[in-house]
């Protein structure tokens, strides 16, 4: 349900906390802009004071400019009148000079910050990016990452610029009335308290509909990437993503429509109040000329330095209404940078006894719960694979299987239980090593839109320049006829994204995604998930012979729902319903006339 939009501004406490609470991310977005640039944040506030005090300036110039006309004095008034030129040369300068400054502290801020919006995302768990809600505050703290930090410093110089004018135009006013300075600053308050209201309604239904934004660039991307182009073309599913698409931008050009009419319909009106003040004061001035208790000259400066020091004073609290939405924005940016890292907070491993001299992985006990889910993914799972031993895991979609490879190679902690690998809690072991020891490849790898030496080298990327290595990789995954066919060969670029790509087949692409696992030489453990579900037979069998040569002395585990694959593991182990349901050799379960032989009848069927 959209919140509701306002119907009148009504200041409140609430509103004023919900404004201090806003305005506290004000410092850190100001040290974020100083950590930035710091010369060219003094120099915007240099400029910003200096554009500040030179319309000042120029009003009491050209007071001093009517009183030479209205005293017939030629000299005077050229003079006051070049004057007025220099100031009016040197205020176009440096606003010329403040937009640059703007500019260019913008652009290094925008890029700084995403930089550090990618960096945060390299330090946080598998499990965020599992996590819907995750996205949906990524989404809201990169919407605005590029503007809103610049936009802060901005506003806040425009406050300092502003009140510095003010306070050279309320000195001039003073000579006339005291209440004519109190009348400009309480007639524009109204305004913006107003400004202020719709500035929390619009950051309110923005966040709110962060999931259903997601949702429309995902429909986009569906719509307009070749991935998924035949599928959609195949099926018709155009008309029905695209209504979709349709029908969520409608919705929220609506919502933004209904908010920008009643923010403009009470703006116009709360602002007429600061124009009947204006024409207030100046009815009372121009009386007062008329009764020649001013000069023409002074009714000049009063009529301008009120003009001009209302504007100065909306400005500022424009600025100030700014400020406070830019703030509320950056609160989603700062909330994403607290976003705790390493792993879930788990109790600290039970110590390692009895197991110092082992060799190999076990899992003792181990259950895991994905964040968010009522059922556990693995339960009660003990197993121990000795090191060199080649392990087969078998079951149906969903059972746990790839789960199992994310507890292994730390992806995940478990929620219950542990897991050792040569005796030591692998909570215990440092990430990087114990990452290296592991070549992995996953069922859902990547196609990166890259050389053919990066998706290679990337498997190993400090070695990624080592030809040698490269090669060899290639080799082993037989992926050797595949480069040599290609144009440029291992220098070739993949993929459509980017000009003069070479495409490749579903099996082609998994060629080099299992030389990718073979340029991790010194790993002893190799994992496979689904590593030939894209190769024809012929292909299938040419790799996995070529496995069992080059992985003799390390510890192999496969998934494969292929069984002439699962057969050739020294153990299988068949897990249903994220538990142990049986486990041995092929002869042993086809022997023992369980699940594993049902499946394995069942398969050996569909080839009479």
């Amino acid at each position: 349900m959209t919140p509701p939009l306002p119907a009148a501004p009504r200041p409140s406490r609430r509103a004023l906390a919900a404004l201090r609470e806003s305005f506290a991310h004000t410092p850190a977005t100001l040290r974020l802009v100083w950590k930035s640039s710091p010369r060219a944040t003094v120099l915007l506030g240099l400029l910003t004071i200096l554009v500040a005090a030179l319309p000042v300036a120029m009003v009491w110039v050209g007071k001093q400019i009517v009183d030479g006309v209205v005293a017939h004095s030629r000299d005077a008034t050229l003079h006051w009148v070049l004057i007025e030129l220099g100031v009016v040369a040197v205020l176009a300068l440096t606003n010329r000079l403040l937009g640059l400054t703007r500019g260019l502290l913008g652009a290094r801020l925008s890029l700084d910050i995403n930089a550090t919006i990618l960096e945060k995302a390299l330090t946080l768990e598998l499990r965020h990016f599992e996590d819907p809600e995750f996205y949906d505050q990524l989404t809201r703290a990169r919407r605005e990452a590029s503007s809103r930090p610049i936009s802060v410093i901005s506003q806040l110089f425009s406050v300092i610029q502003n009140i510095v004018g003010l306070m050279g135009f309320a000195a001039l006013l003073v000579g006339f009335s005291g209440w004519a300075v109190l009348g400009l600053l309480l007639a524009a308050i109204p305004a913006t308290a107003a400004e202020m209201r719709f500035s929390t309604t619009a950051f309110r239904l923005r966040n709110w509909r962060a999931p259903d934004t997601r949702k429309m660039l995902y429909l986009e991307y569906l719509l307009a990437n070749d991935d998924h182009a035949k599928e959609i073309k195949l099926f018709g599913l155009g008309p029905t993503l695209f209504g979709r698409y349709k029908t969520l931008g409608e919705r929220f050009y609506r919502e933004d429509r209904t908010l920008a009419v009643k923010r403009a319909g009470w703006g116009f009106v709360l602002s007429l109040l600061g124009t009947a003040a204006f024409y207030g004061s100046y009815a009372a001035m121009a009386i007062a000329a008329a009764a020649g208790r001013i000069t023409i000259g002074e009714m000049s400066l009063y009529i301008a330095a009120f003009r001009q020091g209302q504007q100065a004073f909306q400005s500022t609290l424009t600025a100030v209404g700014g400020m406070y939405e830019d703030s509320l924005y950056m609160s989603n940016l700062f909330k994403y940078f607290e976003i705790p890292t390493g792993p879930a907070a788990l109790p600290p491993p039970a110590p390692t006894n009895g197991h110092s001299t082992e060799r190999g992985i076990r899992f003792e006990g181990v259950g895991f719960q994905y964040p968010g889910a009522r059922d556990f993914a693995l339960r009660g799972l003990d197993v121990f694979i000795p090191a060199g031993q080649s392990l087969s895991l078998v079951g149906h979609n969903g059972a746990g299987k790839t789960t199992f490879i994310k507890l292994l190679t730390r992806l995940y902690q478990p929620t219950e239980g542990r897991i050792l690998l040569d005796g030591r809690d692998l909570a215990e072991w440092d990430e990087d090593t114990l990452r290296r020891r592991i070549g992995v490849i996953f069922q859902d790898f990547n196609e990166y839109q890259l050389a053919v030496r990066e998706n290679v080298g990337f498997g190993s990327v400090e070695h990624a320049g080592d030809e040698p290595r490269v090669r060899d990789a290639v080799d082993k995954g037989g992926a050797n006829e595949l480069v040599k066919g290609l144009t440029q060969g291992l220098d070739t670029q993949l993929g459509r994204w980017f000009k003069d790509g070479t495409e490749l087949s579903g099996g082609q692409w998994q060629k080099l995604a299992i030389a990718r696992a073979f340029m991790r030489e010194e790993a002893d453990i190799l994992v496979l998930d689904e590593p030939t579900a894209a190769l024809d037979a012929e292909a299938e069998k040419a790799v996995f012979d070529r496995f069992r040569a080059l992985t003799k002395g390390r510890t192999t585990i496969l998934i494969s729902h292929r069984f002439p694959t699962v057969r050739m593991a020294d153990r299988i182990i068949v897990i249903e319903g994220g538990r142990l349901l049986e486990q041995g050799s092929h002869e042993q379960l086809v022997a023992a006339q369980g699940r594993y032989a049902k499946l394995f009848a069942l398969q050996a069927e569909g080839y009479r």
